[in-house]
């Protein structure tokens, strides 16, 4: 697990007087943990890494982010589950962990039961990519060759039921080929994998191959967002050429917090993240990762949305005929 620490700047007590009042003498008297169940260096890290100094500030606390990394989010989302439900280990929790469950029901966590979502705090499309050495220069190109070679062709992914995976089964059913999946431990692996022509190609979350695209090592093909993103402007959206809204996967994130904490909790937790999101230096660095701010308008609102989510992604599942084995 790596951890890093975002301290209270000199001038958070005046900036957090207000988010203080309303918790005075309970929370958060202390330090709280955000638990990251992805690679340091991948795009939710980077989001959080942007966002922890603010949110350190509107908290009034020194903010720890912990990579809690495998099996696709599941080991950071059991972790996080054990813990007390006092707000001060919270889980940066994704619709990764719905599609986990719903491959896994036997898993040893319930989203829906076990946690109780404050936020959701940011949205993000996947980038179909290959190498910028690749043959491909277009999807009309890539289907080409997916069909005229049958089960030869491979695509990476960060793990089994991870947004990269789900994209590429979704690909690979809706133009009628077959195409090998190939999961590494962490989406940051997946750049690597492509340039040293391990695999032929992926769907990798913006955060990390927008980088990539502008470094010249990627190329992008397209972007699973319903327009265009404003960081890959000439990269046309999959369901366009697709013609199906099921090539519209946007991967988001928010705030989960374990068990049923307090309503203080969850609260203080949502105002602060709140305010934190309304920075501009946060949401300009977060559009430059390739992510969207959003956020919920309750806690109530981010419960409803990740019920809504549970059920979308396992008609997801179905319908790209993923599994677990």
């Amino acid at each position: 697990m790596q951890r890093r620490t975002f301290c209270l700047g000199a001038l958070g007590a005046g900036l957090m007087s207000h988010f203080a009042a309303q918790a005075a003498g309970t929370y958060p008297s202390r330090a709280v943990r955000i638990v990251v169940p992805y690679a340091a260096g991948g795009g939710p890290d980077i989001m959080v890494r942007q966002f922890g100094p603010k949110l350190s500030l509107t908290m009034g606390q020194p903010i720890v982010v912990e990579n809690k990394v495998g099996a696709g989010g599941v080991l950071a989302a059991q972790y996080v589950a054990q813990a007390a439900p006092d707000g001060y280990t919270v889980l940066l929790g994704s619709n990764s962990h719905l599609i986990q469950k719903a491959l896994q029901p036997t898993l040893a966590f319930d989203p829906a039961g076990d946690f109780a979502p404050v936020t959701v705090i940011g949205t993000s499309p996947s980038v179909l990519v290959v190498s910028a050495g690749s043959p491909y220069r277009s999807v009309q190109d890539l289907i080409a060759a997916l069909r005229a070679r049958p089960g030869k062709m491979n695509y990476a992914s960060g793990g089994v039921g991870s947004a990269a995976h789900l994209g590429g089964a979704t690909f690979a059913a809706l133009v009628g080929a077959e195409a090998v999946h190939v999961p590494f431990k962490g989406s940051v692996e997946i750049p690597i994998s492509l340039t040293r022509g391990d695999t032929d190609f992926a769907f990798t979350i913006a955060g990390t191959a927008i980088p990539q695209v502008k470094s010249g090592r990627l190329r992008a093909l397209a972007v699973t967002s319903r327009e265009p993103m404003a960081e890959l402007p000439d990269v046309p959206p999959l369901h366009e050429l697709l013609h199906s809204d099921l090539a519209v996967q946007e991967f988001w994130f928010g705030l989960w917090l374990p068990g049923k904490p307090g309503a203080d909790v969850v609260d203080t937790l949502y105002a602060a993240t709140t305010a934190a999101l309304k920075d501009s230096t946060v949401r300009r660095d977060f559009e430059a990762a390739g992510i969207r701010v959003i956020q919920s308008d309750s806690p109530r609102a981010a419960a409803a949305f990740v019920r809504d989510e549970y059920q979308k992604w396992a008609d997801i599942i179905k319908l790209a005929g993923v599994s677990a084995g």
